[in-house]
């Protein structure tokens, strides 16, 4: 989850967050912004699970052609 302090220092004020809020919340309404973020919070995790997958396979991978253990 993006914290206050990341936006921050990416560069984006109290103004700046507010004027994309209101953005958001015209574009999309009220009703739809949780379920994006729902929907983002998945796509969020089912990449990290992916990139978990793909490193232990890597790991397990190197463990197995290592001819010293």
């Amino acid at each position: 989850m993006i914290s206050i302090n990341n936006l921050a220092i990416m560069g984006l004020g109290g103004q700046e967050m507010i004027f994309i809020f209101l953005a958001l919340l015209l574009l999309f309404g009220a009703k739809k912004i949780p379920e994006l973020a729902r929907g983002l919070g998945k796509g969020i995790r089912e990449f990290k699970d992916a990139t978990k997958d793909v490193r232990e396979n890597i790991e397990d991978g190197l463990k197995e052609s290592d001819p010293t253990k």
